[in-house]
């Protein structure tokens, strides 16, 4: 029996899809899938992971059958380095799922470790999260964080959501060193309504270098309507609720304190 075919006769015993096999040994579904097609053969490594996680010798694995006894051999140096690095990959990895579900996932679900772990659950904790709360490097969810986020409330370096914080922030409201959103916030800021230290926007602009808005505010700037000196925040509201109608109440209070809290 060839290795490709031991390999998809054991996942087949445990039951496992390509994908649950993959997660185990740190490695994507199509990596899984082209071993079981014999067009690529795993790394020494992988199969003393497979070797312990399928309870078989190596030798089982790549010649399709049972080892048969031979004479005895010494230990040889690469066989310890593998044994070390099995015992190291067990060391760094950490898993916790909760044995209550909802509607199939589980209630809290942990998954950290030195490979591709994937977290999946209501609540989620990974290197890769996904769930209605996810936290990891890479995590999706209701509310996010982590090093790349998204969801509707997402917290992260680089963060996508319909509110969204992080160094680098995209979404309806965003926050960040640099932001882009319908309304946004930052050192640069870009939006229909931007405010920060270089803001560019469609309508309202807010910043102290404010560009391309139909109504700019700030100490540069340049729009059809210009504000670059303290004024009267009830003027500017006037003003504008009279060059852009259909802005929301709260934004046009919100830019015209701003006018008026501009140095003289």
């Amino acid at each position: 029996m060839k290795f490709s075919e031991k390999l998809t006769e054991l996942r087949h015993s445990r039951g496992w899809s390509q994908e649950q096999l993959g997660e185990r040994l740190g490695v994507t579904r199509q990596t899984v899938s082209k071993w079981e097609l014999g067009s690529t053969t795993p790394e020494l490594e992988k199969l003393a992971m497979m070797s312990d996680i399928f309870g078989v010798s190596t030798d089982e694995l790549i010649k399709g059958e049972p080892q048969e006894a031979s004479r005895p051999s010494e230990p040889s140096e690469p066989a310890e380095a593998i044994q070390d690095t099995k015992l190291l990959r067990s060391r760094l990895h950490f898993e916790y799922k909760s044995r209550r579900t909802v509607r199939g996932l589980p209630l809290v679900h942990i998954n950290f470790g030195a490979g591709r772990y994937t977290a999946k659950g209501i609540f989620a904790l990974g290197n890769k999260a996904v769930g209605v709360v996810a936290g990891g490097f890479l995590s999706v969810g209701v509310v996010s964080f982590g090093l790349i986020s998204a969801g509707l409330l997402a917290l992260g370096t680089f963060s996508v959501g319909v509110l969204a914080f992080g160094a680098l922030a995209a979404g309806v409201i965003a926050f960040g060193g640099a932001s882009a959103g319908w309304l946004a916030f930052g050192g640069s800021a870009c939006g229909m309504y931007a405010v920060g230290g270089a803001a560019d926007a469609s309508h309202i602009s807010c910043g102290g270098y404010s560009t391309s808005a139909h109504v700019a505010i700030g100490d540069v700037v340049r729009g059809a309507v210009e504000v670059s000196e303290s004024a009267p925040a009830a003027e500017v509201r006037e003003l504008i609720m009279k060059e852009l109608p259909g802005t929301p109440g709260f934004i046009a209070d919100m830019f015209s304190r701003m006018a008026e809290m501009m140095s003289h």
